[in-house]
């Protein structure tokens, strides 16, 4: 059966994460005076990185709310004990610094324009409703999604089965009519393979090596191949023609 609709996963996907949080935290460093603890800007911004992915996963084990990581994230990061007003601040100032950087990937139009008329268009995300609801609108591409799901609502997160479900029961579709497009291997692109989705994994930079790519999801670097792949649906053991 056809693909009807896809699934979005937001960081690093559509949005570019990374490089909206390399330039806001750095810029938020700099005004707060945080820099001198560093011997270089990248050496701080890789401390962060690691407490982000430490205090994330903690989220997605339901061991400490949404909230809950970012204020840890920030008194891991200043090594003090804030309390949860002052990290709350120290958080927000960040936000300034982070959205005046955001953007789209070049290639998120273009790929939303060719499949506007052929399929049906979801987000599922690992972070807030309140924060990717604002995000999206900001980006100017909320109105591209007819359902929004984030973790921190459902009580689920990726890579777990249910997630991935919850998107296909709100789109009122089965697994195999919805594919999803997420930018990591095995969060997002083995979890969507083994919840039944067409999986499909965008590999921009091409960090990961074919040894350690994961089985099932289809392996892109560009939102350009996905149509082909929609129409191709390769999932059931044909080889894709993409790398």
């Amino acid at each position: 059966m056809a693909i009807r609709a896809v699934v979005w996963d937001v960081d690093d996907t559509l949005f570019d994460y990374t490089t909206a949080d390399r330039v806001g935290m750095g810029a938020h460093l700099a005004a707060e005076g945080l820099l001198d603890g560093y011997d270089t800007v990248e050496q701080a911004l890789a401390h962060w990185r690691e407490i982000t992915d430490r205090q994330w996963a903690r989220f997605s084990a339901g061991e400490v709310t949404f909230e809950g990581q970012r204020r840890d994230r920030v008194r891991v990061f200043l090594g003090e004990q804030l309390t949860d007003a002052r990290a709350d601040d120290w958080f927000q100032r960040y936000m300034a610094h982070y959205e005046a950087a955001w953007a789209l990937f070049p290639d998120v139009l273009p790929a939303l324009d060719a499949l506007a008329a052929s399929h049906r268009h979801a987000v599922l995300s690992n972070s807030s409703l309140t924060v990717q609801d604002r995000k999206l609108r900001t980006l100017g591409v909320h109105d591209r999604f007819e359902v929004i799901l984030c973790a921190a609502e459902l009580g689920v997160s990726k890579p777990e089965a249910g997630a991935f479900l919850a998107a296909c029961e709100a789109l009122e579709l089965a697994p195999h009519q919805v594919a999803y497009v997420g930018d990591h291997p095995e969060i997002d692109g083995r979890g969507a393979a083994e919840a039944g989705l067409l999986s499909v994994w965008i590999d921009r930079d091409g960090a990961h090596t074919s040894g350690d790519a994961p089985t099932g999801p289809h392996r892109i670097a560009s939102l350009a191949e996905l149509p082909a792949i929609l129409r191709a649906d390769t999932r059931f053991g044909a080889p894709s023609t993409f790398r």
